[in-house]
């Protein structure tokens, strides 16, 4: 079998140890196949820093990536645009990385003298992979005006860059050793994207952690999105999806130790766990309604799963870590752990209702009276409520006010393309970080998402 060079994980986070060998990745017939642009160099061992080598370690990722979730998705499972899910290594310059529906983008860009490529991160990778693989199974999640299921996302795709390293034997016995068996504890798992951090803070310096693009590990604590600022140093929360996401993701990589404590800390039982953590997070994400309170609803989801699938073994772990950072408020973890039966909704299955809310564009200084956003629909599937600060549950925020407040802060973050209105618009000084555009679908105008990126 031909062998290929890789990287174990990000870049930056393996610059004094030499890529690891690996068995070239064949290109999977499945419905979770990708395919990677241009000519595939032959299978062999390249220098680290050459094309043929960021090729092969992309490969080896990404089949990483796929080759876990697709024994976790039901049979059939196709990315959204189809069979092969199509992936540009070097799509321009640029410090970033997006997932379009029809695509994977990575990009390069030199900065202090040093060309830092996404794709070259297999943290980056399985990340847009993540939202692929999420946009697969939960469609509905793509156009829904609401922060906690765009956070959830990027929460998502972290998660899926986690599961994706844990794959690897190497991985498990280092972070172990790293951690001394707590794997809730800062590790090269929890550093993510440590190389494209780096390139960010040298014209931000406050815009990412110290280490790495997003730690797992962190000491945040539920709050209303809604009642955040809509940017914010890392240090500190607030509604912009990347860092609101970090409270599920930390929440969520709490309960995968408690998982592991109570198997023991070993590399066979932690690839264990982690596969039964990725089927319990996609059962939960397919039975939990999108609502403004969305955290609540999947990780209430989460403490169902677990009872229909493992009768309840996981309880303990995940009501800790949820409740613990107030994801969940204690009485709904009481209640999530006695529901039996509510967690069988087959993952892609779920059909929701549309909510369009009307928004009164000219608040924004649009000439538009009506602009059309698809709302979080009403009610949750359980009554499951994130914790308030002091005592008891928070109230979730009405489907209006919720849809509002999401459009006010992707136009106040310049992340809306008004150019699709016509009137000599002219899109956002920064129009390829966008997120959204507004689109005319008769005589409405709706938002309608275009990407997810890093």
């Amino acid at each position: 079998m031909s062998r290929v060079a890789a990287w174990e994980d990000d870049p930056q986070s393996m610059a004094d140890v030499l890529p690891i060998n690996r068995p070239a990745p064949a290109a999977s017939q499945d419905g979770l196949g990708v395919s990677l642009l241009g000519t595939a160099p032959p299978a062999r061992v390249y220098r680290r820093g050459s094309m043929e080598f960021r090729y092969w370690n992309a490969a080896d990722a990404l089949g990483r990536g796929t080759r876990y979730w697709g024994g976790l998705v039901p049979a059939g499972t196709r990315w959204h645009h189809g069979r092969r899910l199509l992936v540009d290594l070097d799509a321009g310059v640029d410090l970033n990385a997006y997932y379009d529906r029809q695509s994977l983008c990575f990009f390069h860009m030199t900065v202090s003298g040093v060309t830092v490529y996404s794709g070259e991160s297999p943290d980056v990778l399985c990340h847009e992979l993540g939202h692929a693989l999420l946009d697969a199974v939960r469609p509905q999640l793509w156009n829904a005006a609401s922060i906690e299921a765009a956070a959830l996302h990027e929460a998502f795709g972290d998660i899926s860059a986690i599961l994706s390293a844990l794959q690897l034997a190497s991985v498990r016995a280092g972070v172990l050793s790293e951690t001394g068996g707590r794997v809730s504890r800062s590790s090269r798992i929890s550093r993510l994207a440590e190389q494209l951090g780096w390139a960010v803070r040298q014209s931000h310096p406050d815009a990412v952690d110290a280490d790495c693009l997003r730690n797992a590990v962190n000491s945040f604590f539920y709050q209303r999105p809604e009642q955040l600022p809509p940017m914010a140093p890392a240090g500190a929360l607030s509604s912009e999806p990347h860092s609101f996401s970090r409270v599920f993701t930390a929440a969520w990589l709490e309960s995968l130790a408690g998982m592991l404590d109570l198997r023991g800390a070993s590399s066979r039982n932690l690839v264990l766990v982690a596969g039964h953590a990725g089927r319990l997070l996609l059962a939960a994400i397919a039975s939990a309604r999108i609502t403004s309170n969305y955290y609540a609803q999947v990780a209430a989801g989460l403490m169902a799963a677990d009872r229909e699938a493992f009768g309840g073994e996981y309880a303990e772990p995940l009501r800790r870590a949820f409740v613990g950072r107030g994801i969940l408020s204690m009485s709904s973890a009481a209640d999530a752990a006695r529901a039996a039966g509510v967690a069988r909704a087959r993952v892609g299955s779920t059909r929701l209702p549309r909510l369009f809310v009307p928004i009164d564009g000219r608040t924004y200084g649009l000439r538009l009276r009506r602009l059309l956003v698809e709302a979080p629909v009403g009610a949750g599937r359980w009554s499951a409520a994130s914790a308030a600060p002091d005592l008891g549950a928070l109230e979730a925020a009405p489907p209006a006010l919720a849809s509002r407040a999401f459009v006010e802060d992707l136009l106040r973050r310049g992340r809306v393309d008004t150019a699709g209105l016509g009137g000599g618009r002219v899109p956002p000084r920064d129009a390829g970080r966008t997120t959204h555009a507004l689109v005319r679908h008769g005589r409405d105008v709706r938002l309608v998402r275009r990407r997810f990126h890093h």
